[in-house]
Parts: C-alpha cells; sequence; structure tokens
C-alpha cells in the first residue's frame, strides 16, 4: 500500500506541481511535437525512482512513464476546446487506474473492510448524497412560495453570479457541516456560518432589498439546519452500533 502512495506522490508533483501552465499551452498547441510533453513523462519517470529510492522500481517507473505519454498523446489529439474538462477527468482517471495496477502488480495488497466498517461506510456515503441534490430540491421547493422583489434590484446580484455557483456553494457548506459534526467541530461550524455571512452581506446591501434579505437568509438557515440535523442523525447511528447490524 505504501508503494501506491509514493506512486500517487510522484504523479501529483508531476502532473500539477512541477508543470507549468505554459508547458500545457505549448503541448495542446504541438501536441507530439512539442519537447515539453516529454520532458513532463521524464519528470514522472525521475519522481518514481526519486520517491520509492529502489532500483527494483525501474520497470514499473519506465510502464508509468510509457502509459503517461501514451494518454497525454491521446488526449492532446482528440480533445477539443468543448471537451477539455471531460478529457482531463479521463486522463486524470486512466493514469490513475496504471498507477493502481502497477502497484497492485509489484506489491500485491488488498483493502479489507469489515462488515461494521462497510455499513458505517454506506452511512456515511447516504448522508453525503442527501446533503446534495435531495436537499437542494427540498429547500427549492419550501421556498418556491416566497417570491422576492426581484425584477430590477437583483440585477445587480444576479449579473455577478456565476453560473450554477449557488447549488455549488450549497453542496459544499452542507458536506463540510457534516465533516465538521463527525469530527465534534462545532465551532468551525460556526465559523462557516460567519464566513458565508460576511460575503452575503455586500450582495444584499447591493440589492437593497428587503424581501431578498429574507428570502436568503431562510435558503441560508434551511441549509445549515438541515445539514445540522443530518449530520447529528449520522453520528448518533454510527455511534449506536448499528453500524454492526
Amino acid at each position: 500500500m505504501i508503494l501506491l502512495i509514493k506512486l500517487l506522490l510522484a504523479h501529483l508533483l508531476g502532473d500539477f506541481v512541477l508543470q507549468p501552465s505554459r508547458w500545457v499551452a505549448e503541448k495542446e498547441r504541438d501536441t507530439y511535437k512539442s519537447p515539453r510533453l516529454y520532458l513532463h513523462v521524464l519528470i514522472h519517470f525521475v519522481l518514481i525512482l526519486l520517491i520509492t529510492m529502489d532500483a527494483r522500481y525501474l520497470v514499473p517507473a519506465l510502464v508509468i512513464a510509457g502509459s503517461h505519454l501514451l494518454i497525454d498523446l491521446a488526449k492532446l489529439r482528440l480533445q477539443t476546446s468543448k471537451t477539455r474538462k471531460t478529457f482531463f477527468v479521463l486522463d486524470q482517471v486512466l493514469h490513475l487506474a496504471v498507477i493502481g495496477a502497477v502497484a497492485w502488480w509489484t506489491e500485491p495488497f488488498a483493502i479489507q473492510l469489515s462488515a461494521p466498517q462497510l455499513n458505517a461506510l454506506l452511512i456515511i456515503i447516504t448522508g453525503l448524497v442527501l446533503l446534495t441534490t435531495p436537499v437542494s430540491v427540498i429547500i427549492k421547493l419550501i421556498l418556491s412560495k416566497w417570491t422576492p422583489a426581484t425584477e430590477i434590484k437583483t440585477d445587480i446580484i444576479e449579473t455577478r453570479s456565476l453560473q450554477h455557483a449557488g447549488m455549488m456553494i450549497g453542496y459544499l457548506e452542507r458536506i463540510l457541516v457534516l465533516i465538521f459534526i463527525l469530527n465534534q467541530q462545532w465551532v468551525a461550524i460556526g465559523f462557516l456560518v460567519t464566513a458565508k455571512s460576511v460575503f452575503r452581506f455586500s450582495d444584499l446591501k447591493a440589492g437593497q432589498d428587503r424581501k431578498l434579505t429574507e428570502y436568503i437568509l431562510i435558503g441560508t438557515l434551511l441549509s445549515f439546519g438541515i445539514a445540522i440535523v443530518a449530520g447529528v442523525v449520522v453520528n448518533k447511528l454510527l455511534q449506536s452500533g448499528i453500524s454492526g447490524i
């Protein structure tokens, strides 16, 4: 398992920390003709040898570096400006799959979880899923009975807002609340509420609409309130031993 961690570290350093954005731009422009592409692969190879510090891993390093070159070449040739994000995700998934396979082939390992651990993991995953889209739908339904005066005054807020940003903020804040509760970090939840309030204050001030202020306040309290209740329930389930059933 420690070999897998070392290989992951080498990948993170090579693909992100030690790859400047100008290298990425050059590779996308010149594809297989770019010297940066081969230098990038060489850096991955050297990093694996430096981090493992063992000549036995020379062949695994060659396999990973060679596959990295092929995967990057395929991505550079096939991706377009519209599919760049999709190919980035696919590129990383393939790299990680190769790393996992090579690590297992070199030093076989197994991730073993007992029945209680699997049940506990299932409870946590269920809580996380609940706090994303399902809770967003619930909050939207509750708030649908109120319509803030948005004809003119909220234009300032809406034109400066990223698409789907509010939904993503809701997901993240509720997931963070669950994580904090599971780790008994109640103070951190207070900091999270305060931070969101500070950032929202400028929006509300710009809107200058009492109904909008109340609308946003209700939504925020609902989001945090549901997240806290869900976090407490998940925590109680884990502590009560139900995960061992």
